[in-house]
């Protein structure tokens, strides 16, 4: 219970931290508007195999995006807290490494998952209605992929020693995991050189099973169950993965 308790307290604080960024929350709508409606307007007429409405497609994509920059740039709070000393103190504290790991993820997890439903009600906007079952199956998709990103961003960020760094080594991390997961065009599509990348991308399955959960019925990659387990083996990979980190760094 004590555990828990700081892993709760860590969870608050980075919930508190997001809600009193305002412009923050407005700033990151911003990219993924401009990439659904003007991005996907200026694509629409463009035909790809299996996609009869452009903007439908890219929607659960754009959702991905979203988790992935918000997730990703979370990592950023551990330069803050270093710079500020409050890391030290964290470290310092009768608390586990691994439960620290667990309350930050938790916590930008959270982040991530509010500004991506803030996303949901655009569905309306390019003709998908999102009925209780798809909520229903979106939430534990997006809180797999959330935890799991985060933890890319914590342990990039426990690496870094500047912003600058982080910056630079986060660009290198984002854009390719983006752009080869099947967020803007079919991974069906992609050459095989291409493709390879796409299938050891935890995103394409994130956006995959996104993709799914929208438009129930539509056919995945591989079966859904193995995705889902391919989810859950990469968000626990990453907590193992920033737990070591935390101790290799203490």
């Amino acid at each position: 219970m004590s555990e828990l308790r700081k892993i709760g307290a860590l969870w608050y604080r980075e919930v508190l931290r997001y809600w009193r960024e305002k412009s923050r929350i407005v700033s990151s709508l911003i990219l993924p508007v401009m990439w659904l409606l003007v991005f996907g307007s200026g694509m629409r007429n463009v035909e790809l195999p299996g996609v009869d409405n452009y903007q439908v497609f890219i929607f659960p994509g754009i959702l991905g995006m979203t988790l992935l920059f918000t997730s990703v740039w979370s990592g950023v709070s551990i330069i803050w807290d270093r710079e500020f000393g409050f890391l030290k103190e964290i470290m310092v504290a009768p608390v586990s490494r691994t439960s620290i790991v667990i309350g930050k993820a938790l916590g930008s997890g959270t982040s991530a998952l509010i500004q991506g439903f803030i996303l949901l009600p655009l569905s309306f906007l390019i003709g998908i209605s999102l009925s209780p079952q798809s909520i229903f199956l979106l939430i534990p998709i997006m809180i797999l992929l959330a935890i799991g990103l985060v933890c890319v961003g914590l342990l990039l960020a426990s690496l870094m020693n500047s912003m600058e760094g982080f910056n630079f080594i986060m660009s290198l991390v984002i854009m390719p995991m983006f752009f080869t997961s099947g967020a803007l065009f079919p991974i069906s599509a992609a050459p095989n050189w291409l493709r390879v990348f796409g299938y050891f991308n935890p995103l394409t399955y994130g956006v995959d099973l996104l993709r799914w959960a929208t438009s129930p019925g539509t056919a995945t990659a591989l079966p859904v169950y193995i995705e889902i387990i391919l989810l859950m083996g990469f968000a626990a990979a990453m907590i193992v993965a920033c737990s070591y980190t935390f101790n290799f760094k203490k």
